[in-house]
């Protein structure tokens, strides 16, 4: 299965300059978050496949005007072709405002996503927005990673976690990192393709 998984900055390269065949053979579109509407409207308009998404810490719009056609899965596990993808968006919380959370808050949020997750039998990707704490964050508190992402990691095994949020231009960028649960992290910042295989004899 290929997935397209895009975060933080609009690309002129599936936007401005977009090719049709940029998503010919795309089974996913996943967004992790801080990126214009109007610009998943635009790629699962273009895509035949569906297009699903995490909030960014400046995605705080999208409560009034949400991204039409796609499916937020906060705090959620969808299900598609037997993938099963646990969606906690949001950054550390460095200010008043939306889609940001405490340490404390957001392992609450950590915990009811690993109980659904016992109840499917676990998950296969896990999406946020923020990175894990020690894996391709930043030492300063609105790029901070969350512990609790490390801890879900270790209890659940995913074969992929997707994130954005720490950019390339901050010069700390470095676009895969493996965990030592196993898990493959992927920082998506612009765009990037991964491929993964469809779980055999899950529904």
């Amino acid at each position: 299965m290929k997935i397209l998984v895009i975060a933080d900055m609009e690309s002129k390269a599936l936007w401005d300059y977009f090719e049709p065949e940029k998503l010919e053979d795309v089974d996913l579109i996943i967004s992790c978050g801080d990126l214009n509407p109007r610009y998943l409207e635009f790629l699962v308009t273009m895509a035949h496949c569906p297009l699903v998404y995490v909030h960014g810490n400046h995605d705080g719009a999208y409560e009034k005007d949400p991204p039409e056609g796609c499916e937020c899965i906060e705090d959620m596990i969808y299900r598609y072709k037997g993938l099963r993808i646990l969606g906690l968006g949001g950054s550390m919380r460095y200010k008043e405002g939306p889609c940001m959370y405490t340490e404390g808050q957001m392992r609450m949020r950590a915990l009811k996503g690993r109980l659904r997750a016992f109840l499917t039998g676990g998950i296969d990707i896990l999406v946020t927005h923020a990175p894990a704490a020690g894996c391709g964050d930043m030492e300063d508190l609105p790029h901070r990673g969350f512990t609790c992402f490390n801890n879900l990691m270790q209890a659940l095994h995913p074969r992929l976690m997707l994130h954005g949020h720490v950019h390339k231009s901050y010069g700390h960028f470095t676009r895969e990192l493996e965990h030592p649960s196993g898990t493959r992290i992927v920082n998506a910042y612009e765009y990037c393709y991964v491929e993964t295989e469809e779980p055999a004899g899950v529904s």
